[in-house]
């Protein structure tokens, strides 16, 4: 069944039907809490395991829990379709210096593409400024992340162009860091342009396994090279591609990180959107006991130092628990952000919904030099991003934690099962990443996974202390 309006559907349903309230264990051997989550409202309880029975039949608890569940549920609508774009993923360039094994976008235009010209470049942000002038608040600033491919092979466009718009657009670069020499990093940390580096291991041997230039070469010293130039700027991140060639070192990795003084860095499950990826995901209990040891590794190191190494794809996993609305990223959401929050640009000037769908035609919903923006939102290959909805995909429509985790990707859903409305790669390790969350709030320890003033000016919903 097509589900349209998931308030009317829990309508009077409380219990153990899919739509209200579900018991959610949050651990076997967590002896003192259990958790109540209602699924179509991101609402959820942690009960003292003595005290479920009388939470399940004490009128109060319901009572207030109903007063309050319509809105709920227009906070969760207007978090799933109610927002608008704010952000572009720029690909300047379709080539790249590296050939990882497990990239998703394909070797032919990585190896063979074209560079975006200064002039076109710069037509096309001065069409983007206009959009957006016209569907954000007054004051809010979009944000143009130059992704990759690798934007650092088109320097000379990409630094004129944040010069010439940085009035008009916030700035972020995603790069391999092999190009990031002290001249390249004093001009974006000037700038305030935020960075995010790419290294899959705390030594060679590991990071240099999958992520090689075209003639086999590792690429690790030049990004610690990297890392150490930008040591005490805060706006920069290091993304950590997960796979069975890593995923045993997560610890030593989080160690390593914290150790080179890394703010933020994000441990990203491989995406398996081409084959070539797929040989190398983790299954899916291996990755998690791994993934779990390495969060606990943050924790210990935050206690130990009083520096935290946020992990934020972690993080926002558990700001989707704690205030749905506060979440920063929009990959475990349903629908995604891909069309909705953000849209990708390749280096054609053709339009994606997300740099994870580049290389694939069927998903092109225009080009930004030929046609409107708004009626590119709305066709067809868009449509199907923003249209994925999790109550339409089995068997994650009946899952206690679907708005926690949203089933991502849904270029990689597609790819892998051959219809978008099926499940993401990693069911088991959302699910278990929604439990640690939850154990981390029973145990009031979630403030060090969370960046610094994550709390401000959020107000509580509801708030029941007593059964």
């Amino acid at each position: 069944m097509k589900i349209v309006n998931n308030y009317a559907l829990s309508q009077g349903i409380y219990l153990n039907t899919g739509n209200g309230l579900q018991i959610q264990p949050i651990d076997i051997g967590h002896n003192d809490y259990i958790g109540l989550i209602s699924a179509d409202t991101a609402f959820w309880s942690l009960v003292k395991k003595n005290r479920l029975g009388r939470a399940l039949t004490d009128s109060s608890y319901l009572r207030e829990y109903r007063k309050k569940e319509k809105s709920f549920v227009n906070e969760m609508n207007i978090l799933r379709f109610g927002l608008k774009p704010s952000a572009v993923y720029f690909n300047p360039t379709d080539r790249c210096n590296l050939n990882c094994s497990y990239c998703y976008i394909p070797e032919n235009l990585r190896k063979n593409g074209k560079n975006m010209s200064v002039e076109k470049l710069s037509r096309a942000l001065e069409i983007l400024k206009i959009y957006f002038k016209h569907t954000l608040p007054k004051g809010q600033k979009p944000q143009i992340v130059f992704h990759g491919a690798e934007p650092m092979l088109n320097k000379k466009t990409v630094f004129s162009a944040i010069d010439k718009f940085r009035k008009y657009f916030r700035f972020g670069i995603q790069t391999n860091g092999t190009l990031l020499d002290a001249e390249a990093i004093e001009f974006l940390t000037s700038r305030g342009v935020s960075i995010g580096l790419s290294l899959d291991g705390h030594n060679a041997k590991v990071a240099d396994q999958l992520r090689k230039n075209w003639n086999g070469k590792g690429i690790f010293q030049n990004v610690i090279e990297a890392i150490n130039r930008l040591r005490g700027y805060k706006n920069y991140s290091v993304i950590c591609t997960t796979t069975n060639k890593n995923m045993s070192s997560l610890t030593k990795i989080v160690e390593f990180l914290h150790k080179m003084e890394v703010p933020i860095c994000m441990l990203n499950p491989i995406r398996c959107t081409l084959s070539g990826a797929r040989q190398y995901k983790p299954v899916d209990y291996q990755i998690s006991k791994h993934y779990l040891k390495a969060l606990d590794r943050t924790y210990h190191l935050y206690k130990k130092t009083g520096r935290k190494l946020v992990v934020a794809n972690f993080a926002n996993v558990l700001m989707g628990i704690i205030a749905p609305s506060g979440r920063q990223l929009m990959c475990d959401i349903s629908p995604c952000g891909g069309g909705r929050c953000f849209f990708a640009i390749s280096c054609s000037g053709d339009l994606f919904p997300c740099s994870e769908f580049i290389g694939l035609e069927k998903f092109k919903g225009g080009n930004i030099f030929k046609d409107d923006i708004n009626k590119v939102l709305k066709t067809e290959p868009f449509n199907l991003v923003t249209n994925r909805h999790i109550e339409n995909i089995e068997p994650c429509s009946r899952c206690a934690v679907r708005h926690f985790c949203g089933s991502p990707c849904p270029a990689e859903a597609n790819e892998m099962g051959g219809s978008i409305e099926k499940p993401g790669a990693f069911c088991e390790l959302y699910e278990e990443q929604a439990r640690y969350a939850l154990r981390l709030i029973a145990d009031g320890k979630e403030d060090a996974y969370l960046w610094d003033n994550w709390d401000k000016g959020m107000l509580n919903s509801l708030e029941v202390t007593q059964i």
